[in-house]
């Protein structure tokens, strides 16, 4: 291969491209600032998300990622494919909503996301009793920054 084929383009996706991507199943990095002094807490999360709507998260209500949401008011999350094309999504936003206690329903809808329908039941199913100590966190995307990374 020569320099020239083995250069990478770089391109940000477009809007249907982006919405597309983080609309996949991905886990994405939630970041949000926990204090003055203190880097952003950066954690794995499951998240659901449909092309125009908000991003949709499931926590501990009693958590450190519950309660700094509620004081920034504001969060991020990254998702990516290392895959070739690589790629990623950053999304920046207010927080909306903080609704509590989630239901069953709001947990299975997002288990099932990420373990099919089976394995989303089952999942709830033998963690019920958790459901009543959790909270649904919605996102407004407001600012966006995306990239394809390809040969």
């Amino acid at each position: 291969m020569t320099a020239q084929s083995e250069r990478m383009t770089k391109r940000a996706m477009t809007v249907p491209e982006r919405e597309a991507f983080l609309a996949e199943p991905l886990v994405a990095i939630l970041a949000v600032q926990a204090g003055p002094g203190r880097a952003p807490l950066a954690v794995p999360m499951w998240y659901g998300y449909e092309p125009g709507g908000d991003l949709t998260l499931i926590t501990a209500s009693a958590s450190r990622k519950a309660s700094l949401l509620r004081a920034a008011g504001r969060a991020a999350l990254v998702v990516q494919h290392a895959n070739p094309p690589s790629k990623y999504v950053y999304v920046e936003g207010p927080v909306v909503e903080i609704r509590e206690p989630a239901t069953s329903d709001d947990r299975r809808t997002l288990a099932r996301r990420y373990l099919g329908p089976d394995g989303g039941d089952e999942y709830v199913r033998t963690s019920e009793d958790v459901t009543a100590s959790m909270a649904v966190v919605r996102i407004r995307p407001e600012r966006w920054l995306s990239e394809i990374q390809s040969r």
